[in-house]
């Protein structure tokens, strides 16, 4: 396990580095240089949070909870009478992503060719001249936008976001999923916000993260009435996966032989 504690120590080091060129205010890095360091920091970040879970699951005492939440807040993420505040909330976002969802199926832009989100994203990765600023405030997200664009990619990436924005809006309208639902559905909102575009990105985001929190709850009044018991999770089996005891007549009742 020590060698698991100097990898932890060393991702925290790149990951702190990191931090400090982007933040430190005297420090001037080319565009190019901030997008590497950049992912740099996101990459040492993640694998820094993957890798703490991984040495100090198993530690002694790693599951007490240390500072008590508030009871308003348990009963909201956890009593499945908090649901009937949830099912507005997750009916307005699913409508949303359905009602976007199937506006871009119907366009051959976004299905066909993508030409659509060519166009967009041709649009946000222009720099205006000043004193106008650019729609993409961050250059390593300008960057991922421009790769897109040079690979080719809004053939299919077109048609991933139509039938993404639809599979999330069918999902959280059924209560189905809805933590997964909630989760890929606030990714496209962020992947929006850091394009520039607000719209209702904002509010659906805030109220998708709400939805990721009550996960096991704001589906009850759906689907995931029924689903979850049945799937469980990856840290506990639903019914549809345990193993069943074998049944009482074929259990062996055999003897060892007794000692003469």
């Amino acid at each position: 396990m020590s060698s698991m504690r100097t990898v932890i120590y060393a991702l925290a080091v790149v990951a702190g580095i990191a931090l400090a060129l982007l933040l430190l205010p005297f420090i001037t890095l080319s565009e190019d240089i901030r997008t590497y360091v950049t992912w740099a920091f996101w990459i040492s970040f993640v694998a820094l949070l993957v890798a703490l879970y991984v040495y100090y699951r198993n530690e002694p005492g790693s599951d007490d909870v240390q500072i008590e939440g508030p009871r308003f807040a348990r009963f909201l993420f956890n009593n499945r009478a908090a649901a009937l505040f949830w099912l507005p909330i997750r009916l307005f976002v699913g409508a949303s992503w359905l009602e976007a969802g199937l506006h871009k199926l119907g366009d051959p832009g976004w299905t066909q060719g993508g030409a659509s989100l060519l166009a967009y994203w041709e649009r946000v990765v222009a720099i205006p001249e000043a004193p106008a600023k650019p729609s993409i405030t961050y250059d390593w997200y300008r960057g991922f936008i421009q790769f897109l664009i040079d690979i080719g990619a809004e053939s299919w990436f077109g048609p991933l976001i139509a039938f993404g924005e639809t599979a999330v809006g069918l999902g959280l309208l059924v209560g189905a999923l809805t933590g997964i639902a909630a989760f890929f559905g606030a990714t496209m909102n962020m992947s929006f916000m850091l394009a520039g575009s607000a719209s209702t990105n904002p509010i659906l985001f805030t109220m998708a993260v709400g939805l990721m929190l009550a996960w096991k709850v704001a589906g009850y009044y759906g689907l995931d009435r029924y689903l979850l018991p049945r799937l469980g999770t990856p840290w506990s089996e639903g019914n549809l996966f345990r193993r069943k005891p074998p049944p009482a007549d074929e259990v062996s009742t055999t003897e060892p032989p007794s000692s003469v």
